[in-house]
């Protein structure tokens, strides 16, 4: 059976992220579903038009092995203020299942909401004092229990793989890294 994966986005979401993060882990073979958490068609935040496969709302009941973050602002900011969508990851947390943000989602969305309280984590550097001090990190990619933060655009691909190596195995991580040229 697939991998189920949840990659929220709105309105202001980074499309690097968010597209590096569907377009990785379906290349894995994940079953991705992209969610929005206001409207079906959003705009990223260098304007490029994102369509949702459905809306936060209709994914609620769901149970899903990841659910990761794209950041960006203001998008960040709509995901934190989605009452359906941090349920889910309190839920995903709860549960011990794997859940993840890149950028500005991990100081803005997760660390509000008490999701990586006490764990160690990473997110966009300008952003890396609103994370608490004695477990911020700054790697590209952090790992800490069933979490995991990354920093931005440019981290985007590691941030990906290493949820396709923790899904996956890292023989897959591998193999999808090696077909899309990565450290070649």
């Amino acid at each position: 059976m697939a991998k189920r994966v949840l990659v929220p986005i709105a309105d202001g979401s980074e499309e690097i992220e968010a597209v590096c993060l569907i377009d990785t882990l379906r290349r894995a073979g994940a079953d991705v579903t992209v969610a929005s958490v206001d409207k079906l068609q959003v705009t990223a935040s260098r304007g490029v038009k994102l369509v949702a496969d459905a809306l936060i709302a209709d994914c609620a009941g769901q149970t899903y092995d990841c659910i990761a973050l794209p950041g960006g602002m203001p998008g960040a900011e709509h995901l934190r203020d989605s009452a359906a969508l941090i349920e889910m990851l309190k839920r995903q947390k709860q549960a011990g299942r794997l859940y993840g943000a890149i950028c500005a989602s991990p100081a803005v969305v997760l660390r509000p909401h008490g999701l990586i309280d006490k764990v160690k984590a990473t997110c966009f550097p300008a952003l890396q004092g609103k994370l608490d001090p004695a477990y911020v990190s700054r790697e590209r990619v952090v790992v800490d229990g069933n979490c995991v933060t990354s920093q931005g655009p440019a981290t985007a691909i590691d941030f990906a793989l290493k949820l396709v190596e923790l899904l996956f195995g890292p023989a897959k991580a591998n193999e999808v890294g090696t077909a899309m040229l990565v450290g070649a």
